[in-house]
Formats: C-alpha cells, structure tokens, sequence
C-alpha cells in the first residue's frame, strides 16, 4: 500500500519561511522523479519543484531562487525549503512521484501517479 504523508505546512507572514516534508511508504522512491505541487481554491493544480533520481531539480519560474527542493532516498522521503514566502504561495501543498515514461514534464501533474493528501501553506 503506497503512501505519501505531507507535513510542515502552517500560517506565516510574508517573507518568512517553511520547510515541507513527505514521507513515502510501501514503495521506494529512490528510482523515482520527485515532484511538489500546490493548488489555490479555484486555481488548477500547478508543479512547483521536481527532482530526479539523480539529484537534478527543476522549478516553476514563481519560485526559483526562494524555493529548494531535496531528497533523502534512505529515508524515503522528499523535501521544500521555501523562503521568502509570499501570499501568493497560499495553497496547498502535495508531493507525487512521477509515473515512468509518462511523457509530460516534470512540473505537470498529468505525469504523476502517486499522490499525498496535502499539507497547508498560509501566507499573509
């Protein structure tokens, strides 16, 4: 049974920071490219930062230079450092792992086949 578990997600002012955490289980995801996403109420869900096997990243224009994204594979788990925070970064946060092959970049949800529930992210 594969899970993805979100966490760190929380209320803070403008320019602060938040780092979000997602634990993996029932499947290892060190083969896997890594993704987060977020989705405001009544906003399609948008691809933040993914990461590859590898180490390799990659980042939404709206987040490059304040968000890192990061992984440690022996404990399955994914990570976002976000800095600098702004209220347009309110939504909530999930983290995927993207589907082999799937044929869409990294950054586009279509490509995922695991999903976490999601943990908050308030800015104000």
């Amino acid at each position: 049974h594969v899970q993805l578990v979100e966490s760190g997600g929380g209320s803070v002012q403008a320019g602060g920071s938040l780092t979000l955490s997602c634990v993996a289980s029932g499947w290892s995801m060190k083969t896997q490219c890594m993704g987060w996403f977020r989705q405001a109420p009544g906003k399609e869900r948008e691809g933040v930062a993914a990461i590859a096997s590898d180490g390799t990243a990659t980042y939404a224009d709206s987040v490059k230079g304040r968000f890192t994204i990061s992984r440690d594979n022996a404990k399955n788990s994914l990570y976002l450092q976000m800095n600098s925070l702004q209220p347009e970064d309110t939504g909530m946060y999930y983290c995927a792992a993207h589907r082999p092959n799937s044929g869409v970049g990294w950054l586009d949800f279509r490509g995922y086949m695991y999903w976490g529930q999601g943990t908050q992210v308030t800015v104000s």
